[in-house]
């Protein structure tokens, strides 16, 4: 009986010869390794890659002579508005100033009607007389044996409290007269004519504006830095800029601010500083050695502390804590770092305490960032 090839082996024939060829043209793995450039490489090959040093910039850093200044916001303020009162009741009759109207101490402001006021003084003067001309005749009989020395105190007594009542009488008199107690602009409140005052009433107010102060606050970590007689800028806000001194530093803090009043005075002797607008004022400190670095080297440690990361020996990562003095457009200023420490630029965050690492030195800005763009692309 002749022997017949079925046609499953020939479907299998056909199979063996396929995997055959593939296995004859493709790659062929022995021991977890492919011939294949794009294959995963072995796991020793990849705990080598791994364990290779890591590259970050770095930047050697010295300190720099930073020229520090403390900006306040505020607004300005006369040097002295003064309520001129009256120190009698009585009717004004006359006024003799108008706001705006500049006013020397002394200057008549206001009139009081006098009404009986000359009359007690005539009346006064008229006491004192008869007092004076008693008294005179009682000494010349006492130096004649004819009257007590007893009567003569009394006559005497007599005299010095009709002196009393003329002179205030007088100031009575003069009390009608309200003058100016201090130089400077009249404004509101102003009486009328015809206003009834009573003692303590206001007549005019007068503002000085020379020299106008610049009122502001400082807080309880700067305030240890100013001291009186501190030179300042002060810049209104309109754009106008005025020389200035401070004048004064609060010894105790607001309660509900913690913070410390300061006035500065501004000369304005031509008058156009007016009270109440606002303004800041720039007060030069001493310089202090300080390190400038940018923004983004800038990171943080585990438990929130910003610092940097510095290459410290053997290569070995560590981080540095700072403090921030102050940030300006040339970078961030700060301090607690040591001439010439080899601070991280780029990679710092790619890297942690202890870890060796491989250095080079950050040649230029554009390299920075090109790295910096490398480390994120591998993130």
């Amino acid at each position: 009986m002749a022997f017949r090839i079925r046609g499953s082996h020939i479907a299998a024939m056909v199979f063996a010869g396929a995997v055959i060829g593939w296995m004859a043209t493709g790659d062929v793995m022995i021991g977890g390794q492919a011939d294949s450039a794009e294959a995963t490489p072995p796991p020793a090959e990849r705990q080598a890659s791994e364990d290779a040093i890591f590259k970050v910039r770095y930047a050697t850093l010295q300190p720099e002579e930073r020229v520090d200044a403390l900006t306040l916001r505020g607004r300005t303020a006369a040097d002295t508005i003064v309520s001129v009162r009256a120190e009698t009741t009585g009717t004004v009759r006359e006024r003799l100033v108008d706001k705006g109207d500049a006013v020397k101490a002394g200057d008549l402001v206001c009139r009081l009607d006098q009404g009986t006021r000359e009359s007690a003084l005539a009346q006064a003067e008229a006491a004192l007389t008869q007092a004076q001309f008693d008294f005179d005749a009682n000494e010349q009989l006492q130096q004649r044996g004819f009257a007590s020395s007893t009567q003569l105190n009394a006559l005497r007594a007599a005299r010095d409290s009709a002196k009393a009542e003329l002179d205030a009488a007088r100031q009575e008199l003069e009390r009608t007269q309200i003058k100016a107690t201090t130089d400077g602009i009249v404004q509101d409140p102003i009486v009328e004519v015809g206003d009834n005052l009573a003692t303590g009433d206001v007549c005019v107010t007068l503002i000085d504006t020379d020299p106008m102060l610049f009122i502001g606050q400082v807080s309880e970590r700067r305030v240890g830095a100013l001291t009186t007689g501190d030179s300042a800028t002060v810049t209104l806000v309109s754009g106008e800029t005025r020389d200035g001194t401070i004048r004064y530093v609060a010894r105790s803090a607001d309660p509900q601010t913690r913070t410390f009043m300061i006035e500065i005075a501004i000369e304005n002797s031509d008058g156009k500083l007016r009270d109440g607008i606002t303004a800041s004022a720039r007060i030069p400190l001493e310089s202090a050695p300080a390190y400038r670095v940018k923004s983004s080297w800038l990171t943080l440690a585990d438990d929130g502390t910003i610092g940097l990361r510095a290459i410290g020996k053997d290569d070995e990562v560590e981080f540095v804590p700072v403090e921030i003095q102050a940030q300006t457009s040339e970078g961030v200023w700060l301090t607690g770092l040591e001439p010439g420490m080899r601070v991280i630029t780029v990679g710092q965050d790619y890297v942690e305490s202890g870890q060796t690492v491989q250095p080079v030195r950050a040649d230029s800005e554009a390299g920075e960032a090109a790295e910096a763009a490398s480390y994120e692309a591998r993130s």
